[in-house]
């Protein structure tokens, strides 16, 4: 038996837990948080080793299938919830390095992800990008991709794909031969009609949609046809539609 016990809630390992809901610490201390097997599972399949293992006495035996002993920790049930940012917490946390923003030159056809703020939009389009093998997401101006509440939205895919925060200018700057997608309500053209899987499929604000300046700067603007006459999709299906196109062109 080689894993540690943790049972009080002041302690200093737990208390920079709790800081790591915060985006400023995960940004300090360069970690994050993921919750559940699945999630910390998926994460780890992808090549990233975890920080700490936390888990409840009734959950040991899940944890040990995960990583060894020495990076488990076993806690209260009492200490977890104090741990956790989920509302009904799994019984698993695992702490991880947030991964280095590869270099600019890696950026390759993918998803941009522009304004978008609402963390389970931003983590199905993670997590559907993931599924569609696209490696590149782009984040402007959105919420922290390393929430807890985007992260547990990937279902751990977060993992598997290459996050790179910037600029609009920076990505214009940056991108070189890579076209831009813009999908729009309405008045763009048809997605048959260009080759999204050698794009940038560039998703806007759930509200807005993406800025009109950003919009223009695109290479071209893309509507997905509903036959059902609605104005619009939300942001997260309108955005995995696009990203399947994508992945099933000839």
């Amino acid at each position: 038996m080689n894993y540690k016990q943790i049972n009080s809630p002041t302690n200093p390992l737990i208390k920079h837990i709790v800081t790591l809901h915060a985006a400023k610490n995960r940004t300090k201390s360069q970690q994050f948080i993921a919750e559940g097997f699945r999630a910390i599972s998926t994460i780890i399949k992808a090549g990233n080793q975890p920080l700490n293992l936390f888990v409840i006495e009734d959950l040991l035996y899940d944890a040990q299938q995960l990583v060894n002993d020495s990076l488990i920790i076993v806690v209260p049930p009492a200490v977890m919830e104090k741990i956790s940012a989920a509302q009904s917490p799994s019984g698993l946390l695992a702490t991880f390095k947030i991964p280095q923003q590869p270099a600019m030159a890696a950026l390759s056809a993918g998803l941009v992800l522009a304004q978008v703020t609402d963390p389970g939009n931003m983590g199905t389009l993670i997590r559907t990008a993931a599924a569609m093998n696209k490696k590149t997401v782009v984040c402007i101006e959105t919420v922290d991709p390393w929430n807890p509440k985007v992260v547990q939205a990937t279902a751990g895919a977060i993992g598997s794909v290459s996050i790179f925060r910037m600029s609009w200018d920076e990505l214009l700057k940056h991108k070189n031969n890579i076209p831009l997608y813009a999908l729009v309500a309405s008045e763009g053209k048809n997605p048959s009609s260009v080759l999204l899987k050698s794009g940038l499929i560039v998703v806007g604000s759930e509200s807005h949609g993406i800025h009109q300046e950003w919009v223009e700067q695109c290479d071209e603007k893309v509507t997905l046809p509903m036959p059902g006459n609605f104005e619009s999709l939300n942001a997260a299906v309108a955005g995995s539609i696009a990203l399947y196109l994508a992945a099933t062109e000839n």
